[in-house]
């Protein structure tokens, strides 16, 4: 039999009558393709996937399909009777990956409210302008994040539900399993929830001032979650292929935070539909991961480049059965052509995969693996079927293949907007497409490669980091005069953090990342830091050049 083509493949899938038949939709104004048919809501998709197999294990907790989403049931009443949440309402969840933070979720959006999914590592004064930005009603903590917002406590208007406490706790905090004993017997409220329905705020750092909240309504969502769906029998087809049998259940080993685009969605909430059980990980150790990959046979790994290239490492020297896997990948940053080829090596059968996606696309937008990848180790795959992607020059005009611009993507998986951001709604949507802010080509066969970006970030280990925002932590300092910060390579997380400051004098770095400890989280801290005895180099309008600034400092710190 003829192999198809890619585009053969796609329009055999999505045709009429087919399961992943796609349909001309209209969006927030825009005109883009959805899906006709599978679960329009999230209420819907877990509803759907309630079974005996199991869904999520936690040290030496499990729990099933259906028990979980009992479980949600009642922790959705608590919100409803207790706090008198409703359709639209914003709860925040802010917590490690504990079984509450899934739980918490699907509750949250079952009933039409909208889950906040706070970034678990945020400072005090990030946590508060992430629940005032928000306008969070309740929010779903562990102790640690308890801790950690207490010294602004006075200052917020919201009830907090504790998970996992292990102190004793102020009067307007109640434990989880206190509520679920008070609402004991009760079940998931009746709530029309609509696909156009807000269902996430996911706060995304930009190149400048504080982070941006990305509203995602379900339909987003699910054309995010089909869309990884239809692009794996896009593969099957063109290969003619199909799923082998399985020796065991579909599994996957969780380690990236689920406040995360790709842990909540390519990592979580794919799992639903094929019965994937999700295992997972309180914080990332590589020695614990290839224990728990032999014991729960492990099927999938879903992550960073620096969390791959640990895993990589240790299977060089694990006696640990790794057999399991089957694919060993994700996004967050490039991987070098060697890790590719290694991942590929270093596992029985496990073939490696990647993709690029932003938050606003909800993790979606082009994806590679197994051979196709080994052959283009440095692209980021090919345009999901449901999606559209472009690159244009500083007048807006589309360029041909191999020419090098800004990317933009448009599609149903593309998010409404920013919360309470109409300045950044109107600077990053132009005409239905979402500027990236990443600089790329699209070769002839259609492959995409990320080459540099626009935006003034650090993505580091898979978390982006405004330069602004570290740059105005520095600036708090008093002898702190001017700042510049950079992404500096690495070999392990991609890039590194780095500085340039001048100052009015001597200043220790270690002690100037102490301080900083107090103004932005810790994973933002430079790890690098070089002191200018001069004001820093501007180019001709004034602006501080931090290209060059950059070009030296990389070149002084790493030869």
């Amino acid at each position: 039999m003829t192999n198809l083509t890619r585009l053969e493949a796609i329009a055999q899938l999505t045709a009429v009558g087919q399961d992943y038949e796609l349909e001309t939709i209209e969006m927030y104004g825009r005109t883009v393709r959805g899906f006709k048919n599978g679960p329009a809501t999230l209420r819907e998709h877990f509803e759907v996937a309630c079974s005996d197999e199991t869904f999520l294990v936690y040290d030496n907790e499990r729990y099933s399909f259906t028990e979980a989403h009992e479980k949600a049931g009642l922790f959705a009443a608590v919100l409803q009777q207790e706090y008198g949440i409703e359709k639209g309402d914003r709860v925040a969840i802010s917590m490690r990956n504990y079984p509450e933070w899934v739980l918490s979720f699907m509750a949250i959006t079952s009933m039409g409210a909208i889950a906040v999914a706070m970034n678990s590592l945020w400072t005090p004064d990030e946590m508060a302008y992430g629940l005032k930005d928000s306008g969070a009603k309740v929010l779903f903590a562990d102790q640690e994040r308890i801790d950690r917002i207490q010294p602004i406590m006075a200052e917020l208007d919201l009830n907090i539900i504790a998970v996992r406490p292990t102190a004793v706790l102020a009067e307007n905090i109640t434990s989880i399993d206190d509520l679920m004993t008070k609402y004991a017997g009760q079940t998931m409220p009746d709530v029309d929830v609509s696909p156009h329905d807000n269902a996430t705020i996911l706060y995304t750092s930009g190149s400048t001032g504080h982070p941006k909240g990305a509203v995602s309504c379900h339909q987003n969502i699910m054309t995010a979650l089909l869309s990884w769906e239809l692009d794996q029998h896009i593969a099957l087809v063109i290969n003619n292929l199909t799923l082998p049998e399985a020796e065991y259940q579909a599994s996957t080993l969780l380690a990236v935070p689920l406040f995360h685009a790709t842990g909540l969605l390519a990592g979580l909430l794919s799992s639903y539909r094929i019965q994937r059980k999700v295992v997972l990980m309180y914080k990332w150790d590589a020695d614990l991961s290839t224990e728990i990959i032999e014991e729960e046979r492990i099927t999938s790994f879903i992550a960073p480049a620096a969390m791959t290239g640990d895993l990589v490492e240790k299977a060089k020297s694990t006696n640990r059965d790794l057999s399991s896997l089957a694919t060993v990948g994700g996004g967050g940053a490039p991987r070098a052509p060697e890790q590719v080829r290694s991942i590929a090596s270093s596992f029985a059968k496990a073939m490696p995969n990647t993709g690029w996606g932003m938050t606003e696309t909800n993790a979606i937008g082009a994806g590679i693996g197994g051979e196709d990848y080994l052959e283009h180790p440095s692209s980021s795959g090919r345009c999901s079927a449901a999606l559209d992607i472009k690159v244009i020059n500083e007048a807006g005009e589309t360029l041909p293949a191999g020419e090098r611009g800004e990317l933009l993507i448009c599609g149903s998986s593309v998010i409404k907007g920013y919360w309470n951001r109409p300045d950044a709604n109107a600077e990053t949507f132009v005409d239905g497409w979402l500027k990236t802010g990443d600089v790329a080509y699209i070769d002839q066969e259609g492959y995409l490669y990320i080459v540099d970006r626009i935006k003034d970030l650090v993505i580091r280990g898979g978390e982006n980091i405004g330069c602004a925002e570290v740059e105005a932590g520095l600036l708090v300092h008093p002898q702190v005069l001017e700042a510049s910060v950079y992404a500096v390579p690495d070999e392990r997380l991609g890039e590194e953090v780095g500085a340039t400051i001048y100052t009015d004098g001597q200043i220790d770095g270690e002690v100037l990342k102490k301080f900083l400890l107090d103004h932005i989280a810790r994973f933002k801290i430079p790890r690098y830091i070089v002191v200018s005895e001069e004001p820093l180099l501007r180019i001709a309008s004034g602006k501080i050049d931090k290209r060059r600034i950059r070009e030296l400092a990389v070149e002084q710190l790493l030869g």
